[in-house]
């Protein structure tokens, strides 16, 4: 079974490399790419999983995640610049399944996409 993912993160250059490392992958096909919290939700639904930057401008991670969560949409998985982000935190209390540092190994990442979508939590 392929599991879905959207890319949700402001900066273009990081969009794109997520891109490529998650599409590398047989198990793992990128359906979407968003540069914003609004856009996110309104692809939501098209992904098994959203890996959500939490600090965006307009509708930031946290509230899109709140969102798409509210309404049992994919599992999403935070992604945050510093380990003690309070932004990751109120990710994890708006529903997201659990957080990962962007500068985390790509195996990492793409392991944590697969236990999310299994249903696990990850904080890494």
């Amino acid at each position: 079974m392929t599991i879905r993912v959207l890319v949700v993160d402001d900066q273009d250059l990081v969009r794109t490399g997520t891109v490529l490392v998650v599409d590398s992958q047989p198990d793992l096909r990128v359906v979407g790419q968003a540069a914003d919290g609004a856009e996110a939700v309104r692809l939501a639904p098209a992904a098994d999983v959203v890996l959500m930057h939490i600090r965006m401008p307009g509708m930031d991670g946290v509230e899109a995640t709140r969102r798409i969560c509210r309404d049992a949409g994919p599992r999403v998985l935070a992604l945050t610049t510093f380990d003690l982000d309070e932004y990751a935190f109120a990710a994890l209390r708006a529903g997201a399944s659990g957080f990962l540092l962007k500068d985390a190994p790509a195996e990492e990442m793409l392991t944590a996409i697969r236990t999310v979508h299994r249903g696990d939590a990850v904080i890494a």
